[in-house]
């Protein structure tokens, strides 16, 4: 699979088939895993990126899955044209809404059944917890900050260390890295996820955003889109900088 777009498009429905999944199936109303709380929720996102990465990140893309992750890899000093650039996050956006739309499908009787409009909005994109516009943009740029951060790491030290630049390709070819960048994931939902449900990836966000605002979900209410723009600025803001400073220090 060496085309861009496809790769991205396929990795990113996973993650999101399986990552929206589980906030479905705590939330919605009649399902068998309702109210089994955030530890599952941060543990299905943490596998879910995993069998993503394991997915497609043999592939020349590496799995970015993220515009945050695309554009820190670009700041840590990778050689991507603005070509492939458009083609990672176009992928992205549309395998976020493929994968969103899996989701409704999936659990199509329970949204009708699920009285709370706010729930059926949580299932396909974040919203703060004390919402508040400075602390909520700063968490989402610490969150993808650590992200970023820890993928470079991770890719540098099962990648060719040799190489300046993180070769996300290789490092993802060895069989426990994407385990490990779940891990990452977990790490950060559990510590650094209670203030906005931590998005860390503008796709992930804004692309199942859209799909609710589109799809005939029952009772669904307001999409939010007065707070729409946070999971989208904070994590391009925290990648680029995680991308800055891992290059700064360590390349």
């Amino acid at each position: 699979m060496d085309n861009i777009f496809l790769a991205e498009l396929v990795g990113t429905a996973i993650l999101i088939l399986l990552g929206d999944g589980v906030v479905a199936g705590v939330l919605l109303a009649k399902s068998k895993a309702e109210n089994s709380g955030w530890i599952v929720i941060t543990t299905g996102w943490a596998f879910a990126v995993a069998v993503a990465v394991y997915a497609v990140g043999q592939f020349p893309a590496g799995a970015h899955l993220n515009p945050a992750v695309t554009l820190g890899v670009l700041a840590s000093g990778a050689e991507i044209s603005a070509n492939h650039v458009f083609q990672y996050i176009a992928g992205q956006m549309v395998g976020a809404m493929i994968g969103a739309t899996l989701v409704y499908i999936h659990y199509l009787p329970h949204w009708k059944e699920t009285a709370d409009p706010g729930l059926k909005l949580a299932v396909f994109s974040t919203g703060p917890a004390i919402r508040n516009n400075v602390t909520n943009v700063i968490s989402e740029i610490i969150g993808t900050f650590m992200l970023i951060f820890g993928i470079l790491a991770i890719g540098h030290h099962f990648g060719d260390g040799s190489k300046a630049n993180v070769d996300l390709q290789t490092a993802f070819n060895n069989g426990i890295t994407p385990l490990i960048v779940g891990i990452l994931v977990w790490g950060i939902g559990l510590s650094l996820g209670g203030p906005t449900g931590y998005a860390i990836n503008p796709a992930r966000d804004l692309g199942p955003r859209i799909m609710h605002a589109l799809l005939p979900i029952p009772g669904k209410g307001s999409s939010d889109w007065s707070y729409a723009w946070i999971p989208v600025i904070g994590p391009i803001i925290g990648g680029v900088v995680g991308g800055l400073v891992y290059k700064g220090l360590f390349t």
